[in-house]
């Protein structure tokens, strides 16, 4: 019996003859190298606009993701709407801490209008399936890199922050964060004002070790 749809996924999964000639990307490689974090206050106007973020977004999308589940997604925090959480976040915050002065009473709404516009990065495992959770939470740890990187190469500058409005089950239900889900970062996205400083990186051998087969053998090894 033929099976002419098995023999055209086997023939789709053969191994190419040669490799394919992909240029290396010099300027690309250089934004990489000089991408940094700057400081919150350091993100000013003008954001992305609303095509550039739906490409940023889309470009964040394009990350490893073991079994298809897609176990992350986006809220996006910006123009007057920021001032609005804001302001629900300074509520709430102060129910929850009476001791605050009054002075700080509204450090969060300063806090979402510092940056043009805010990323919400959610991880939302899928529990029932067969891919562990594990590799889903890496996936959406991806997902915020991708963007950032991705900011990065559109000539903005992002900031990944995680304070008491990601860990706070409350506040993170203002956003929309159901249960399942997890609040992995608040993603400031602008333009620099200025070039900052790279901080120490640690050294390759520090971090860095090619395996050989004589260190998976010990007095432990069955």
């Amino acid at each position: 019996m033929n099976h002419p749809s098995h023999a055209h996924a086997l023939a789709a999964d053969a191994a190419p003859t040669a490799p394919l000639d992909v240029p290396a990307s010099a300027e690309m490689l250089e934004r990489l190298e000089r991408r940094r974090s700057p400081p919150l206050r350091g993100l000013v106007e003008p954001g992305p606009t609303e095509d550039e973020l739906r490409r940023l977004l889309a470009l964040a999308s394009r990350v490893p993701d073991h079994g298809r589940l897609c176990p992350w997604r986006f809220v996006v925090v910006a123009g007057v709407a920021r001032q609005s959480l804001g302001e629900r976040l300074d509520a709430l915050y102060a129910r929850q801490n009476p001791q605050v002065p009054p002075a700080k009473g509204g450090m969060w709404t300063q806090y979402l209008l510092r940056a043009p516009v805010t990323v919400v990065l959610v991880s939302r495992p899928d529990l029932t399936a067969k891919v562990p959770e594990w590799n889903q939470v890496l996936s959406a740890g991806a997902a915020g890199m991708a963007l950032t990187v991705g900011a990065a190469a559109m000539g903005f500058a992002t900031q990944w922050l995680l304070k008491w409005p990601g860990r706070d089950p409350e506040a993170a239900a203002l956003l929309g964060v159901g249960a399942g889900e997890r609040i992995a970062g608040f993603i400031h996205i602008g333009r620099p004002t200025r070039i900052t400083e790279d901080r120490p990186r640690p050294a390759l051998d520090d971090v860095v070790s090619f395996w050989t087969p004589d260190q998976s053998m010990s007095n432990d090894t069955p």
